[in-house]
């Protein structure tokens, strides 16, 4: 129970005893630095209903608190605040309460409780993984741990647009020019050979809109008359008519980006427990139109098509079926949600974690399946992010400028092997130990300075700045954790025992203030689909914990009964450093 939960009935005791007022609501905030406090209630709201002073209000319900309160040892105020100073043993008692839960602030989901599916990644098969695709999956991933952690069931899958135009330039580039080259033959990840061959038919389908333009076509005439582009088309339709030769050669170049997707997704620490593919949604939701019609949700225009006005609701009219009788996206999107609720009926909502650039189409997602009548409409979320810019710009996947995703866990543990040689600490180090370091200590770096940020925000990635072993950074946070495993590895006597001190330091209170408010940011990040609360609970956490190692002394301390209760202290700032961590899909290394 937090302090704000243990005072509230408290106060409202108080000032029905002091001033006959009843009050449903106290608000509460942090203390500010400058004066004394553990917590600060806001006495400005309780002026609507009694005529006082702040000063003398504030005064009258400190006074009362102090005489019926045990939590509560002194008080002050300051203007229209009431800074209440918590008695130590209230913070001992919370310690000894949570000293031996290696789980603290995660919660046992209920079965009885409906679960989230979380959806991210989602890829096209023409092409590997990017820096943009990590973001994507650092993000749906850490927010489904955080959303199991705080006590849901929860699904993660993702669905794999392995079907149209797209996948069948790769497929025909391939066959114009690939000379049966294989990931085996080529050396190349599956994933990068297929990519290899997307840039190939983009510069080829741009040499021959060049020539065309040269014998005097438009340059929109020559993008629809390339003979590439045809043959392209050509393929689409046989893919969709089933023809043998292109479903084959479908198969086997998906299996290619398949295996590579996997190595990607096992190096990256990002898993999934059921998949979806377009190939096999795409003609989903088509039934669903006719529900619709039927409820009068959707509408037939004189060609055919249907469609969905939803101007009332502040957006435009919408189709769902073309007049030729093929679904678009946003059927597909429908007919998917609806079998996965099918197929996982303990499903009680969704999670999409997509680009900001599909907001709108999310929004209308939502509504329709709301006018539908699917009550667990109400609990979908768009997990919209912004996009991942570099120093030197936009990606483009055609052009073959993208950061591959790859390439870039690499440079980040080369960028930490750097550092970490030019720091010199890691003599007494195997070389399987070193590799191991670079990897946790990079790949910690890249997904910390992705997830500190709000997810809504666009993010300019700085791969040095990111591996940097001060400030607000991955590697900043795992090297005070391996200085907590040093301690305690130095600490040659018994320390399990029940802390008996009865006083205690300012900096161990700071720091079991911070160790208390874990739950409760646990709780907010998932109701918030943020990880950055998580990131920089853990900053704020780490950085109480230095102050409190530079203030006091540890091992060194002469009384047994503080020492034991600073390693104990210690041994449980590293584990809820490395719960923390867990839940952002970051490793913690024992040694740096």
């Amino acid at each position: 129970m937090s302090l704000s939960q243990i005072l509230t009935p408290s106060i409202q005791k108080a000032i029905q005893a002091l001033f006959d007022v009843t009050v449903d609501k106290i608000e509460f905030q942090a203390t500010r630095k400058e004066f004394e406090g553990d917590i600060t209630m806001v006495i400005f709201p309780l002026l609507k209903v009694i005529k006082s002073s702040p000063a003398e209000l504030g005064n009258k319900i400190g006074n009362y608190l102090v005489e019926n309160v045990s939590e509560v040892a002194r008080f002050n105020v300051v203007s229209g605040f009431l800074n209440i100073v918590i008695a130590d043993s209230y913070y001992l008692n919370f310690f000894n309460e949570i000293k031996d839960n290696n789980k603290f602030g995660y919660v046992t989901p209920n079965p009885e409780d409906k679960a989230i599916m979380v959806e991210y990644s989602s890829p096209n098969t023409n092409k590997p993984l990017h820096l943009g695709h990590v973001r994507n999956n650092l993000l749906g991933y850490s927010v489904a741990e955080i959303i199991k952690a705080s006590g849901k069931k929860v699904y993660k899958t993702q669905i794999i647009n392995d079907r149209g135009i797209h996948i069948c330039k790769s497929m025909l580039a391939w066959e114009k020019f690939g000379k049966g080259e294989t990931p085996q033959s080529s050396d190349l990840k599956g994933d990068k050979l297929v990519g290899k061959y997307y840039v190939e038919f983009d510069k080829a389908y741009k040499a021959e809109i060049n020539q065309l333009i040269e014998t005097g076509k438009t340059e929109e005439e020559a993008k629809k008359q390339a003979p590439i582009i045809i043959e392209a088309q050509d393929m689409l339709k046989k893919w969709e008519a089933g023809d043998e030769e292109v479903m084959a050669l479908w198969k086997k170049m998906n299996q290619w980006v398949y295996d590579g997707f996997a190595v990607t997704y096992t190096n990256l620490g990002v898993n999934f427990d059921k998949y979806y593919y377009e190939s096999n949604t795409y003609l989903l939701g088509k039934d669903v139109v006719q529900v619709g019609l039927d409820k009068g949700v959707f509408e037939k225009d004189p060609d055919g098509s249907v469609w969905i006005d939803l101007t009332d609701e502040g957006l435009d009219r919408k189709i769902v079926l073309r007049s030729d009788g093929t679904a678009v996206y946003m059927t597909q999107d429908i007919g998917t949600a609806i079998q996965r609720v099918k197929d996982m009926p303990d499903v009680g909502g969704m999670v999409y974690t997509v680009g900001n650039e599909q907001d709108h189409h999310f929004k209308v997602l939502f509504l329709i399946l709301k006018k539908l009548g699917f009550d667990w409409s109400s609990t979908l979320y768009h997990l919209s992010y912004g996009m991942v810019d570099l120093p030197s710009g936009k990606m483009k996947s055609r052009e073959g400028t993208v950061v591959d995703a790859d390439d870039l866990m690499q440079n980040m543990t080369d960028t930490a092997k750097k550092i970490s040689e030019d720091l010199g600490k890691l003599e007494s180090y195997s070389d399987e130990e070193k590799a191991k370091l670079y990897k946790t200590i990079g790949l910690g770096a890249l997904k910390y300075y992705i997830l500190k940020i709000d997810p809504k925000k666009r993010i300019l990635f700085n791969p040095e700045e990111s591996v940097d072993f001060a400030g607000n950074t991955g590697p900043f946070i795992q090297y005070t954790y391996a200085r907590i495993q040093s301690i305690i590895r130095k600490a040659d006597f018994d320390f399990s025992s029940k802390t008996t001190i009865e006083e205690l330091h300012e900096k161990e209170k700071e720091l079991l203030k911070q160790i208390e408010l874990f739950p409760e940011v646990l709780q907010n990040a998932a109701q918030n689909h943020s990880p950055a609360l998580i990131a920089n609970y853990t900053y704020d956490l780490v950085k109480e914990y230095n102050s409190f190692y530079q203030s006091v002394h540890i091992l060194g301390e002469v009384d047994l009964t503080k020492k034991i209760f600073r390693v104990q202290l210690s041994q449980k700032v590293a584990e809820v450093i490395k719960n923390a961590f867990t839940l952002l899909g970051i490793e913690v290394p024992d040694r740096m």
